[in-house]
């Protein structure tokens, strides 16, 4: 692994035109891990193009740099294309997936099912977030963090470990985030931008969407919905549903937490999370999708009560 940071570290120096992209609908690792190592580039004088295939989310919207980040890529040549957090590279969307003007593409990822898609593939399970890639590269760089790219970073590790609660908050995260305020972020300031800065219509969908809990297998798995007719209630969109799916995690004794999110009369977005005994990427890999042991997700052809039906008659299967 050494090995491949010190040849991402040489592309660095000796190219000059970089082409950054991640997945579609845009985490806070996938944006905050993005934006830093754009920033990283651009101080270091290299010319950088950040491209998503969807919006920045407005939640990420304070991080420097998500202003500039383009819905369509410049019809020009690009040295490098880094990809980051992505699983697969069909994630970062037809465009980028049909562009054919770059010279080679490095590959950043913590997934542990990720494509090797990369002329240059770093892929380590255990770093808590994408961010702690890009650190690491950074510091092999010889870069000095600014607050503008500690603060991306930050973001990027503080919301993949959710905010530090989840098992793959290790000593390293917790290293790395120290650094990064001590370079000038303000850990409340954050905190206030993600979790005291909340739209009234996420609330309000929130508010429909908590009284579809069910709890099934005996109190082991726990589910609750969100459908088209809610979006329109609301006025909301899938974007205010990051997180939903926390709410049945936390209830005791609950193991496998589902969120299903319907995307059209027959398709419905799943999602699934584990507390750690159970790995659900068996689950969605079932299902044509992916992810990893804690956190996974996949897209199911049907009507949203016949795919429920489905992923419960999985998941009693399994458990």
């Amino acid at each position: 692994m050494t090995e491949t940071i010190q040849k991402i570290v040489e592309e660095i120096r000796t190219n000059h035109s970089f082409l950054l992209t991640t997945h579609e609908g845009p985490d806070g690792d996938a944006v905050g891990s993005t934006l830093a190592l754009a920033s990283l580039l651009q101080k270091t004088g290299k010319d950088v193009v950040v491209h998503y295939r969807d919006p920045v989310p407005d939640l990420y919207g304070f991080l420097p740099g998500s202003e500039a980040v383009l819905a369509h890529i410049p019809d020009r040549d690009f040295d490098i294309a880094f990809v980051l957090d992505i699983g697969e590279v069909k994630r970062a969307g037809e465009e980028f997936c049909r562009f054919g003007r770059i010279g080679k593409t490095i590959n950043l990822d913590h997934h542990l099912a990720c494509e090797n898609f990369g002329t240059l593939n770093l892929i380590d399970p255990a770093a808590a977030a994408t961010g702690v890639l890009v650190y690491r590269i950074a510091s092999a760089l010889g870069y000095s963090f600014d607050a503008e790219t500690a603060l991306c970073l930050y973001v990027s590790i503080i919301t993949d470990t959710g905010s530090f609660r989840y098992s793959n908050a290790n000593r390293e995260a917790f290293t790395i985030a120290g650094e990064m305020i001590e370079c000038g972020v303000n850990a409340w300031d954050v905190a206030e931008q993600l979790y005291e800065n909340q739209p009234r219509k996420r609330l309000e969908l929130l508010a429909r969407c908590l009284p579809t809990l069910e709890i099934i297998k005996g109190g082991l798995a726990a589910s609750v919905t969100v459908t088209l007719d809610m979006y329109a209630d609301t006025g909301a969109d899938a974007e205010l549903t990051d997180g939903f799916v926390n709410y049945p995690r936390s209830i005791k004794g609950v193991e496998v937490a589902i969120f299903f999110r319907q995307i059209a009369e027959d398709r419905v977005k799943v999602g699934f999370r584990s507390k750690g005994k159970v790995n659900v990427a068996v689950f969605s890999a079932a299902l044509g999708g992916g992810g990893h042991h804690n956190a996974a997700g996949c897209t199911v052809d049907g009507a949203i009560d016949a795919v429920k039906a489905r992923v419960y008659a999985l998941v009693d299967d399994v458990l």
